[in-house]
């Protein structure tokens, strides 16, 4: 009986350590500076999957869905579906450098798509779901082809890059109810087919690293 109590004790003591330490690294995550943010703007095939993921790194402000590289101004969805405008789907990051690096959001940028596939994420298929980064200067640009070159050597994914690297011109929010999507409609078919397993694969593998906002 007394082997039982001391079990049962050990076990208490053990969960509420783990609480402290868990309500200890909220209180020291770093406050983020609104006042100093950086924006990046990339592509990975549907935007869904890939700004839902975003907002839930910590040292991210927003990201946000919409469309990007094209010629027609103020694209509908509708319209960059055809191919025809020259947009593609992405979504802009606004960040805290200090908090999360522009390297740290490319690992994750390469990490949530298929960089060898060329303007086509699996069945999502057209050049609007082309791989893509855009930059907004010269520094940057060497940041990318960089990081791009780097995530290639990791054999991450096997093959060759094609994710294209552009000057932004201008980017465009896309409409309201594509914002937030996926949390608005997890079951919605295709979400729940192919946009939930790949961000339950992103928690997984970017929570052990630390980098998710606490729940």
């Amino acid at each position: 009986m007394k082997n039982i109590l001391l079990v049962l004790l050990s076990f208490f003591v053990i969960s509420c350590d783990g609480q402290d330490l868990k309500k200890n690294k909220q209180k020291n995550l770093p406050k983020m500076d609104k006042n100093n943010l950086e924006y990046i703007t990339f592509g990975g095939g549907c935007f869904w999957c890939v700004e839902s993921c975003f907002n839930m790194l910590n040292g991210v402000d927003t990201a946000v869905s919409g469309y990007a590289g094209g010629h027609k101004d103020n694209p509908t969805y509708e319209e960059v579906c055809t191919g025809e405008t020259g947009h593609a789907e992405v979504v802009q990051i606004a960040y805290d450098p200090k908090i999360i690096s522009y390297e740290q959001l490319m690992d994750v940028f390469f990490f949530l798509h298929d960089p060898t596939q060329l303007n086509r994420q699996g069945n999502d298929i057209g050049t609007q779901y082309r791989s893509v980064i855009y930059y907004k200067d010269d520094a940057e640009k060497l940041k990318a082809e960089k990081e791009m070159a780097v995530s290639e050597a990791s054999g991450r994914w096997q093959g060759k890059y094609v994710t294209e690297i552009s000057p932004l011109d201008r980017f465009w929010p896309a409409e309201q109810y594509h914002q937030g999507y996926y949390n608005e409609n997890p079951t919605q078919p295709y979400c729940s087919a192919v946009v939930g397993p790949k961000i339950q694969k992103f928690k997984k593998h970017y929570g052990e690293l630390g980098m998710l906002r606490p729940e």
